[in-house]
């Protein structure tokens, strides 16, 4: 039997999680449907209820309902209580559970990206997390947990980077990690600055003093596209190394993927396939 899955999001079109999930499955002999469904913005409770009638087992929610699909889930992880955002969802007899896979989809890929520097990479660095949305609540727990030093949370909304800082204080202080909101992104301070704000998926730039980007210090954006996206070419304009998060996004759909199914595919080869794929519809 046909086991049906999809991603949740409002705009949904562009999404890639369809195709991994597809490679997942032929790479694990799973039968499953995967697909991306646009839901109002005010009617993801009914979208979900819809999903779930059909026989939906499953799906992943993306922008901008993280946080509603929170609130709906009768039953959360301690990741996705402590980001109070969901990306994961799933039905059983006790009704509908949620988790977040994003912390451990950077953490992973940053490990990927950053294992020439140090077997663990992120350990006593300096971070500037930029935003405090969705995206921001989901990696922050496993930032902290990671072994970072200081990290540093800037947003437009300074009350809400204040509401994100407060809610994970306990975890730092357990950690040793000294949690900051700042009003303005440091110049040369951070060893790593993480773009978790939507500004790229608009294809816009930020807009960032002189120095917070520079050649002594690496950049990561939480979005990717067919070339560099708006942050990573800023970033690789100041010097900075940059990736953009192709592989945060296959890392975690994996988690995903291991929670519905009980098995964890390998994510090398599907990134190396979407990467591909995706150069390929660029340059054709």
């Amino acid at each position: 039997m046909t086991a049906l899955y999809a991603v949740f999001g409002n705009p949904i079109a562009h999404s890639r999680s369809p195709r991994i999930h597809a490679l997942f499955a032929q790479q694990t002999g799973v039968s499953l449907r995967y697909e991306a469904r646009l839901a109002p913005i005010d009617g993801l409770d009914a979208a979900l209820d819809a999903f779930h009638d059909e026989g939906g087992c499953g799906a992943n929610i993306t922008v901008p309902f993280k946080f509603d699909a929170w609130r709906l889930c009768s039953r959360r992880s301690p990741a996705a209580q402590l980001a109070q955002a969901v990306n994961t969802i799933g039905w059983d007899e006790g009704g509908l559970w949620g988790d977040n896979t994003d912390g451990i989809g950077l953490i992973r890929d940053l490990a990927r990206v950053l294992a020439a520097d140090a077997h663990t990479p992120l350990q006593g660095q300096r971070l500037l997390l930029l935003g405090a949305g969705g995206a921001a609540s989901g990696v922050l727990g496993p930032l902290i947990t990671a072994g970072t030093r200081v990290i540093a949370l800037w947003n437009r909304s300074a009350d809400k980077a204040q509401a994100l800082a407060a809610r994970h204080s306990a975890l730092a202080m357990q950690h040793g990690v000294d949690l900051q909101v700042v009003q303005g992104p440091p110049s040369r301070w951070a060893d790593g600055v993480i773009n978790a704000t939507s500004a790229s998926l608009g294809g816009s730039s930020l807009d960032l003093p002189e120095g917070v980007l520079h050649a002594g210090n690496w950049a990561y954006d939480m979005m990717y596209g067919a070339h560099d996206t708006p942050f990573v070419a800023q970033a690789r304009a100041a010097g900075a190394r940059a990736w953009d998060g192709l592989g945060m996004l296959v890392e975690q759909a994996a988690q995903s993927y291991t929670l519905w199914h009980g098995e964890a595919p390998d994510t090398a080869p599907v990134l190396a396939t979407l990467r591909a794929e995706i150069t390929a519809s660029a340059t054709s």
